[in-house]
């Protein structure tokens, strides 16, 4: 701490402060009332950004800008002048910003398009292209605090694996995003930065942790992005704000270098992994990192080339007569109608495609859920107190508006297990992975197709974007992270309340199950994306992106009918 600071709230405070400063003064813009809820439309009615500025944000699909900024079409300092705008619009309106850089990232910016005058090719497969970064990511010379007052100052001596990897690619990391203190909560909120809003509807989260993230890219202010997940913190964010994202198997993607909470935690690793504006993005982003041999930087990564055959479903019959199979809940929770319906919007979809979906067999989830969180909790209030005591800033308790928690709060606080007792539930994850691999192999029976299930199709939440210190669900993601099977978000519509009503119930799987039903208000969650996750086998990165790519077509083609 400096000596001219006595405590952690004026540490943060001035640390706030520097961020403020660092925001260009004529960027700075008229900001809509706190009562107007949904924000998407403010960079393009506030006037900062000018017509080209709006254009190259507004482009939906990433490979476009790709090909734009290789042929040299589109400059890198350009988008990326572009895209800096548009964040810093989408700071002041769901405050999602942590490190804000915007001459560092113009000067990259620049570096690309002189080698691509220079040397007539692009300096690769992300040439100039803006990514923004979780506050995880280090970049040399920048604090990353992941929400803790006491890592302020932390400057990073070198950048993490991951940040090396993208400037070889040619890319241009030019922001960081937003984060809840420790990470570990499905909601964005800490003692520096403060809360970070959903720009559809400012009343309800934008998920977390990756949370400024989902704010920022749900805004247009970042066409890719790099988010991590232990629980759902890459799929949860993406799915409260309509983008398409990726939770890759265990190190697939480098993490070395990049802070994290819980270090030491191997079990059931936090992963990094893509959120976009579009698919494209998605495996644009993989592909670029895995090309670049990751396993050669850090010696946790995966040795595991792109696999091409993969991506083309070569061991899901080419992609030709796939069969999903649908989670219509997993026993815990009911999914509320909005969600329900995108389900259901999938099958029709896939089926107007001639392809097969069936029935998700039963499992366990329950027990597995709570196998992983203890997993976590195990020496986790340890880890959270060793950081925050050494400024004394108290460990965050409920992301809730009023600060009160509720009984449904998501970090429930444990006893620290002994390393006996860690194990027993290590041993029971692997017990649960094999009834799960077995489950799935006996699908078989039930396909027509000679093999298993190609893909399980899910929710990501029981509901869409909830509102503050509410989303206290994390079931249907985090059993992936316990299966380590990659899974990759797709939007489908949105809640719309004449059709998404209110079914009366009489019977619940659970308290939250209940809780969630007497919360559900369709009007409450108007306009509120609803997303699904197509989730695939570990290690099958190449072919989710492939199958999810033949699933959202099946949407778009099935939305074109009307």
């Amino acid at each position: 701490m400096s000596p001219t600071m006595s405590t952690w709230q004026e540490l943060a405070a001035e640390k706030k402060q520097r961020q403020q400063a660092a925001i260009p003064k004529d960027w700075i813009v008229a900001v809509p009332p706190v009562d107007q809820l949904d924000v998407t439309d403010v960079p393009a009615k506030c006037g900062l950004l000018t017509p080209f500025e709006l254009e190259i944000t507004d482009t939906s699909d990433v490979g476009v800008l790709l090909v734009k900024l290789a042929a040299g079409q589109w400059s890198s300092i350009d988008v990326t002048r572009a895209y800096y705008k548009r964040a810093i619009v989408a700071q002041q309106v769901t405050n999602c910003l942590t490190e804000i850089f915007v001459e560092r990232a113009l000067a990259r910016a620049g570096e690309c398009d002189a080698y691509l005058k220079k040397n007539g090719k692009p300096m690769g497969a992300l040439h100039g292209l803006p990514i923004s970064l979780k506050d995880q990511v280090r970049l040399k010379g920048l604090e990353t605090t992941i929400g803790y007052v006491s890592w302020i100052g932390d400057y990073a001596t070198r950048d993490a694996t991951l940040a090396t990897i993208l400037y070889e690619a040619g890319a241009v990391p030019f922001v960081r995003t937003n984060v809840p203190q420790t990470l570990m909560w499905p909601e964005t909120f800490n003692n520096i930065f403060g809360r970070t809003l959903n720009p559809h509807n400012r009343k309800l989260t934008c998920g977390g942790s990756s949370g400024g993230e989902g704010a920022l890219i749900g805004m247009k202010g970042s066409p890719l992005g790099v988010g991590s997940d232990i629980g759902g913190s890459i799929r949860i964010p993406s799915a409260f704000n309509g983008l398409y994202s990726l939770r890759p198997s265990f190190n697939r993607i480098p993490y070395e270098g990049s802070t994290n909470t819980m270090e030491g935690q191997d079990s059931i690793p936090s992963v990094l992994g893509p959120l976009s504006i579009s698919l494209s993005g998605v495996k644009a982003f993989t592909k670029a990192v895995i090309d670049l041999q990751p396993w050669t930087k850090d010696p946790l990564a995966v040795r595991k080339a792109w696999d091409e055959e993969g991506y083309q479903l070569k061991e899901h019959g080419n992609g030709k007569d796939l069969c999903f199979a649908i989670l219509w809940d997993n026993g815990y929770s009911l999914p509320t109608p909005p969600i329900r319906r995108a389900l259901e919007i999938a099958k029709k979809a896939l089926e107007a495609k001639g392809f097969k979906v069936i029935d998700w067999p039963g499992f366990n989830y329950g027990e597995l859920s709570t196998t992983v969180s203890h997993i976590w909790a195990a020496g986790s209030l340890e880890d959270y107190a060793t950081t925050t005591a050494k400024i004394g800033e108290p460990v965050i308790a409920t992301m809730a508006l009023d600060g009160v928690s509720s009984s449904l709060e998501w970090l429930t606080p444990i006893e620290s297990l002994s390393a006996y007792e860690l194990w027993q539930l290590q041993k029971k994850r692997t017990e649960l992975r094999k009834a799960h691999l077995d489950l799935w192999e006996s699908t078989a029976s039930l396909t027509g197709t000679g093999r298993p299930v190609d893909a399980i199709i899910s929710p990501v939440a029981p509901y869409a974007a909830i509102p503050h210190g509410k989303n206290a669900d994390v079931t249907y993601t985090m059993v992936w992270n316990g299966l380590d099977c990659p899974a990759c978000v797709f939007p489908v519509s949105k809640v719309d309340p004449y059709i998404d009503v209110k079914e009366p119930r009489d019977k619940f799987l659970s308290k939250a199950d209940e809780f969630f039903y007497n919360l559900y208000d369709p009007d409450f969650w108007q306009n509120a994306p609803t997303c699904l996750q197509l989730v695939g086998r570990t290690l099958e990165e190449e072919a989710v992106i492939g199958m999810t790519e033949i699933v959202d077509a099946a949407l778009s083609a099935y939305k074109s009918l009307g």
